[in-house]
């Protein structure tokens, strides 16, 4: 290595970035290998893919390997979330975050699609059982977890691009 490394959030943010053209693996670690290990540009991929990376299989190539492209909206919710979490975080713990709170927004999001999956399912029960009462309430109780699952979606949907 020729220079100092760079931070994983910034190794990922180029990975990216040659990916809104498209761009094939080795290309990537031609491109970084002076200023990160395959390691760590390994990694950086990885990473990536929590934020629309993908491989496009009919473009794979034997020498130059996985053909990589992300969406443009994909890069940008990631610079804009990168760009907000540098301002309150330190550098050393903004790829960390930056990867947790995509987690918790996804976990938060299907806690609630799944709940309201389940009294959904319940409350079609309840009626077929006879009990209407409780089949009614377990619906709009469904309906309320419906309607902050589509708020929260639409919250992360423009949080994050």
């Amino acid at each position: 290595m020729n220079a100092a490394p760079l931070p994983l959030l910034e190794l990922t943010d180029r990975v990216l970035s040659m990916a809104k053209t498209g761009v094939y693996r080795q290309s990537v670690f031609e491109a970084l290998g002076p200023v990160a290990t395959q390691r760590q540009i390994r990694d950086a991929i990885a990473q990536a893919k929590q934020f629309g990376l993908y491989t496009v299989s009919a473009l794979r190539d034997r020498d130059l390997g996985t053909y990589y492209q992300v969406e443009a909206a994909s890069y940008e919710s990631f610079q804009t979330a990168s760009k907000t979490l540098a301002d309150k975080h330190p550098p050393a713990d903004l790829a960390a975050q930056v990867v947790a709170t995509h987690h918790a927004l996804r976990a938060m999001l299907t806690t609630v699609a799944s709940s309201t999956l389940a009294l959904s399912l319940l409350g079609g029960w309840c009626l077929l059982d006879g009990q209407t009462q409780l089949g009614r309430g377990l619906w709009l109780g469904a309906t309320v977890a419906g309607s902050l699952w589509s708020i929260q979606r639409w919250i992360a949907r423009r949080a994050l691009g």
